[in-house]
């Protein structure tokens, strides 16, 4: 499940989220961001069985590659990632709601260039969780991690055409599509087009100034 896809569900909420706590590198241990109605954190053991049920039902995993079928598989690939992230080339995020500490999703950020200045990111959600705003919230804290503090310069993802709501999703946090690659995915012994997004950093963080702007005008 090193490539996570973009099926998922999207909101408009506001977020807050908490600064990395002073001193503590995240290869070391993630920091844990906070958001109104989420909090991200490290993945651990336990979240296994709640993964394998959440993200392997067809609603979810049609679109992305195959994720682990098990909940023993769900715990080799989180101590494979925990590995990777000691080793400072990728990041994986349980995510939680506020009160309720059950992982209901993850979103992975893979080092693709030198010293993660480029970087893929990719993400699913339980479906019972699509359009309750828990996406674009988790989504807004994830970037500012992977452009403030991995200091990420260009971030990609990829959606495969056919999954409209992922593709809407990565619009609403401001992604561009720059393409399409063909026969890219595989799923259910079918080569599936995805389109390539991608969010530049220096875009995001105009984007962001100016979305304060507003908030402080109003």
């Amino acid at each position: 499940m090193d490539k996570t896809a973009q099926h998922t569900s999207a909101g408009t909420p506001s977020f807050s989220g908490s600064p990395e706590e002073p001193g503590v590198d995240w290869r070391h241990r993630l920091p844990v961001l906070w958001g109104n109605q989420v909090i991200l954190r490290e993945l651990r053991t336990s979240d296994a069985p709640s993964l394998a049920t959440l993200l392997t039902t067809e609603e979810v995993a049609r679109f992305i590659w195959q994720p682990p079928a098990t909940a023993s598989a769900f715990e080799e690939f989180i101590a494979r990632t925990n590995r990777q992230r000691a080793a400072g080339s990728c990041t994986v995020f349980a995510v939680t709601l506020r009160g309720f500490d059950t992982a209901i999703g993850i979103f992975q950020i893979r080092q693709t260039g030198p010293a993660f200045t480029s970087a893929e990111w990719g993400f699913a959600i339980g479906s019972a969780f699509w359009g309750t705003g828990v996406f674009e919230e988790a989504a807004s804290l994830v970037l500012a991690f992977a452009f403030d503090t991995l200091h990420v310069h260009r971030l990609e993802a990829r959606a495969a055409v056919r999954n409209g709501r992922g593709q809407g999703a990565l619009r609403k946090v401001g992604a561009v599509q720059e393409g399409v690659l063909r026969k890219s995915l595989v799923r259910s012994g079918q080569y599936l087009d995805e389109a390539l997004y991608a969010i530049i950093g220096e875009e995001w963080r105009a984007s962001r100034r100016a979305a304060l702007g507003l908030r402080h005008v109003h």
